[in-house]
């Protein structure tokens, strides 16, 4: 089966923060040119940032861009399982390809807690549920053997890993092996060849925003057995992504690099970082070094 590349896309918004519609929809064209899938309402689309009814009308926005071009994850994760059925009920109805959930966050939640959690939403909608890991941001983690239980219902397809780490990478991609129809899908951008190369069905990246052929040509050349071109483009956005996030908050770096390639895709809603002129200089140094400007 071949690897697929998703891009976690980023929200564009107009100076009085209302959502861009218009800038979005030509990131959606930019990505599926490029041959890439997206994820929508996802940490590097400002999904917290978002009301239930601008997700909502941000996935029809985004699904109708697509057209069935490419497919489409949409997160629904939210703290209370609560909103986390509506809404996932309401992508559901758009037509997506999968949900993914995030986990609680806020909420100190038990491993048990986690399987009441995502087995209601997997329960709640025909459409396949992807749980998603981000400890970081959530402070709760998706124990292994918490996975482990959950892959069972058959209504949950797999799992984005975005912890960091090649330890729980490896442990999840061990489940996948275990369970048929259990699909891992790495976060980390360092990670994807390796990834890849150990058992990932694909990778859901944001540092795709800003680089979406070499995401896809990393992609493309592992399938079709180029270990030396992937080997390549993973160097390549490695080193970029190591140059870049030496900046600071990985979204929000993505998010001003991308505006410094195209200034329609706004600021993020605050109380985000505000531009920084010193580091606007920094970035653009970086974007230049890899010809992106």
């Amino acid at each position: 089966m071949k690897k697929e590349a998703f891009v976690a896309l980023v929200t564009c918004f107009n100076e009085d923060e209302t959502i861009n519609f218009d800038a979005t929809r030509a990131q959606v064209r930019r990505q599926v040119q490029a041959g890439n899938n997206i994820m929508c309402a996802g940490t590097n689309g400002d999904f917290t940032a978002l009301t239930f009814d601008e997700k909502v009308a941000l996935t029809e926005a985004v699904a109708e861009e697509v057209d069935g071009r490419v497919k489409i994850i949409v997160n629904a994760g939210m703290p209370a399982t609560f909103e986390t059925v509506k809404l996932a009920r309401a992508f559901d109805r758009i037509g997506v390809d999968g949900i993914a959930v995030i986990t609680p966050f806020f909420i100190a939640c038990t491993q048990d807690g986690l399987v009441r959690h995502f087995t209601a939403v997997a329960d709640a909608v025909p459409t396949p549920i992807f749980l998603y890991d981000i400890p970081a941001r959530t402070q709760n983690h998706i124990e292994p053997a918490t996975a482990k239980a959950l892959a069972d219902h058959g209504n949950i397809a797999g799992i984005k890993d975005s912890g960091g780490t090649q330890e729980t990478l490896e442990a999840y991609l061990a489940i996948g092996q275990e369970k048929l129809g259990f699909a891992v899908y790495s976060g980390p951008d360092n990670l994807v060849h390796w990834s890849l190369a150990n058992g990932a069905a694909g990778c859901i990246s944001g540092l795709g925003n800003v680089m979406p052929h070499v995401l896809a040509r990393l992609v493309a050349a592992f399938n079709d057995g180029n270990e030396a071109e992937a080997t390549h483009q993973q160097k390549i956005y490695s080193n970029f992504r190591k140059d870049l996030y030496g900046l600071g908050y990985p979204p929000a770096l993505v998010k001003r690099a991308l505006y410094l390639m195209d200034r329609s895709v706004g600021a993020s809603r605050q109380p985000a970082l505000l531009p920084d002129p010193e580091q606007d200089v920094r970035i653009t140094q970086i974007l230049n070094k890899y010809d992106l400007l």
